[in-house]
């Protein structure tokens, strides 16, 4: 129970400064609707006990497991096992993140049918497989990660030359949903548990990042290369309302309670029978610590579910006025400064950002803070939000124009930074744009852009994710940059 409060507390201040500034903005520079304040509020309410309850859930099961399997993965010491371990549990856990299939959801609408969901996730789910297995092989056998991400970001950008502007925005769109809430803890729990049988501490400590970096490319190059196979050039498309308005206060947290519930629990179940398997097979964990394995688990599937319908329910068409109504006064500046201030409370209150801010402290003994880490990734968020909204105000700009520098520096400063905050960095653009930001930053885009004469929704909306992937690989980089400085003013190496 006290660790359930003091994770309360730490959520409450993470949620508390994003509705302290939604109420301001309503009664300074736009007034909303009250149905929808309200709403907001409740929904706040929701993401607050959700994600509290979701970070014990994580603690008590998800993370064991990862562990528990990572280390059984490790033992084995045979290629072809750790390669169709890769394969098996990627694909399995990235076909029921329910983030992806928020976004091929989007994606299906948006293109009027051109691009189905049930394809994406597929696809998507393909390029997960094979490269977490890469990620598993470069681990066991000592690869350094900046090798690996160097060869795969120079794939990356051959590719680009043949995709069409569109697909590229929801190839990068589909790198940062695809790593959410269900799928990074897991994920870095695998990694730390194949890392931590390493003798040389400091692989260990290096090796448990990156993993996640590694696989998130592979929704990159799948979607890309269906792309090019498909010969699928401009897309057409038009937004329409995910949600049914309604007057009504609690009508669309009922209304959203049933289908989030299938989706966790869809999300759940590949899990929940491969840790059964498992402790069949290999764990025999004793009862007091399987039961406390399924308590985790029960409370990490309650915790999404509020979590997620406190979002969608309460955050979403909030944040779609808000961005219509603050776009569409005099002063454009107000867009992008506000912009700026919305990407960074969004990240605090973000699933995944906290379990990989909390492993970092953990894996590094207390060298790196999770604090640091956290305002790092957060101004990376804000300025991504903030270019985001920029582009929107300035047709010119493609989004190209910010990727292709963009990635170039985050693979050039690879080269300079500590080994251990590049993959902290690459692991961080993933975790960023979990669900928190795929909703109501999405959200708050696409009012913006729809209020802007010249601006194109559908464009602008998938773009801006792929902006939040980017920016923390160059931010947590410089900041590791700036603990090789301070270490070797300290006489430390």
């Amino acid at each position: 129970m006290n660790i359930l409060l003091s994770k309360l507390l730490e959520v409450v201040l993470a949620v508390l400064p994003i509705t302290i500034i939604v109420v301001i903005l309503n009664f300074t520079l736009t007034s909303l609707d009250v149905t929808l304040i309200i709403r907001f509020l409740i929904g706040a309410v929701f993401i607050i006990i959700g994600l509290s309850i979701f970070l014990l859930g994580v603690d008590l099961g998800i993370t064991p497991i990862g562990k528990h399997l990572g280390k059984t993965i490790a033992k084995s010491n045979r290629l072809w096992i750790v390669i169709i371990a890769g394969l098996c549990l990627g694909f399995i856990i990235s076909i029921a993140e329910p983030d992806l299939h928020i976004l091929a959801g989007q994606v299906e609408m948006v293109t009027a049918g051109a691009i189905g969901k049930f394809i994406l996730v597929v696809v998507v789910s393909l390029g997960i497989a094979v490269l977490l297995s890469l990620g598993l092989v470069r681990i066991v056998h000592n690869i350094p990660l900046f090798k690996i991400l160097t060869v795969l970001y120079g794939i990356v950008f051959i590719i680009a030359i043949f995709t069409s502007p569109q697909l590229l925005a929801i190839s990068f769109d589909a790198s940062g949903a695809t790593t959410g809430a269900m799928t990074v803890p897991f994920i870095l729990a695998l990694s730390i548990g194949i890392s931590v049988l390493k003798k040389d501490s400091k692989a260990s400590e290096k090796d448990s990042f990156g993993l996640v970096a590694i696989a998130s490319v592979g929704a990159i190059i799948a979607v890309m290369l269906m792309s090019i196979i498909t010969n699928q050039a401009k897309l057409t498309g038009t937004m329409e309302q995910d949600h049914p308005v309604s007057d009504s206060v609690f009508a669309p947290f009922l209304h959203e309670f049933g289908h989030i519930a299938q989706e966790v629990i869809l999300a759940l179940s590949p899990i929940i029978v491969i840790f059964l398997v498992f402790q069949k097979l290999s764990f025999k964990l004793s009862k007091t610590n399987f039961r406390k394995i399924i308590t985790g688990l029960v409370f990490t599937f309650i915790g999404l579910v509020l979590f997620l319908v406190g979002v969608n329910a309460g955050f979403m068409e909030l944040g779609t006025e808000l961005g219509h109504s603050i776009a569409s006064l005099d002063n454009k500046a107000y867009i992008v400064i506000i912009g700026l201030i919305l990407g960074i409370v969004t990240i605090l209150a973000e699933p995944a950002v906290y379990v990989l801010t909390n492993q970092i402290e953990d894996v590094t003994s207390g060298y790196v803070k999770r604090k640091v880490v956290l305002f790092t990734l957060a101004i990376g968020v804000g300025i991504a939000v903030a270019l985001s909204m920029l582009r929107i105000l300035v047709p010119e700009l493609q989004l190209w124009h910010y990727l292709l520098p963009g990635y170039l520096i985050a693979v050039a400063l690879m080269y300079v930074a500590p080994k251990l905050f590049v993959g902290i960095a690459f692991d961080s653009g993933g975790v960023a744009s979990g669900p928190m930001t795929a909703t109501f930053i999405l959200a708050f885009t696409h009012g913006a852009a729809d209020a802007i004469e010249g601006a194109d929704v559908i464009v602008d909306g998938f773009g801006m994710i792929a902006m939040v992937a980017l920016t923390p690989l160059i931010t947590l980089q410089l900041l590791g940059l700036i603990f090789k400085m301070k270490s070797r003013k300290g006489g430390m190496e």
